[in-house]
């Protein structure tokens, strides 16, 4: 299973960001192609009241409180009938399909990509066994980031990221309109996001929950 991640506020988008047009195509819909692409099931978790598009796909219902990454992340691993799930957020429309199909195969029960010396939880692949200590983590109100670290994960290091391509654009999310415009553009053409030579998230928030 492929898990797109779309339960977030989306504050900073100003409008749902699951259904902002990249080229042509909301973005939701883009990074559930990606994730079918890769040979997994895509499903898009979402809040009850999330504005979606129509989608080809199955989509999975979070619980409305609380708004936390690590509650489309459970959500995901429960219905995933014992097997691993690869989880993305719907606002990284720029991920390749080989990197999501790597990351499916690999036999870890936590395996995190890392960019710039963090950890991109929102890019890896997640094993059931790990929902008991996630829930703890969700329900003390730790950042799924410090959640994660927490529970010891493999790490996908950067130069391994950068075998499927450069890594500030793989993990380039749109957040604002933008990023949306930026994404466009990387769309179009080579090279890495503009004013950054890496990834773009701010730590300081929960990636895909802006």
């Amino acid at each position: 299973m492929g898990a797109i991640l779309a339960g977030g506020r989306s504050r900073r988008m100003g409008a749902p960001k699951a259904l902002a047009e990249l080229a042509g195509r909301p973005l939701v819909s883009r990074v559930a192609a990606t994730v079918g692409s890769a040979g997994l099931e895509p499903v898009v978790v979402a809040k009850p009241d999330s504005p979606l598009p129509p989608l080809d796909c199955r989509v999975l219902s979070e619980p409305s409180e609380p708004s936390h990454p690590l509650t489309g992340l459970l959500a995901a691993l429960g219905a995933s009938s014992g097997r691993g799930v690869v989880v993305i957020a719907c606002d990284m429309p720029l991920v390749p399909t080989r990197l999501l199909g790597w990351l499916a195969q690999l036999e870890e029960g936590i395996a995190v990509c890392e960019v710039g010396g963090r950890l991109e939880p929102l890019l890896g692949r997640y094993s059931p066994t790990a929902s008991a200590a996630l829930r703890e983590a969700l329900e003390a109100g730790m950042a799924m980031r410090d959640a994660v670290v927490g529970l010891d994960p493999h790490i996908v290091t950067e130069d391994r990221v950068a075998r499927f391509g450069d890594p500030a654009r793989i993990f380039f999310n749109v957040n604002s309109p933008a990023d949306l415009a930026e994404a466009e553009r990387l769309l179009n053409r080579t090279g890495p996001p503009r004013g950054s030579p890496r990834a773009r998230r701010d730590g300081s928030s929960e990636p895909g929950r802006r």
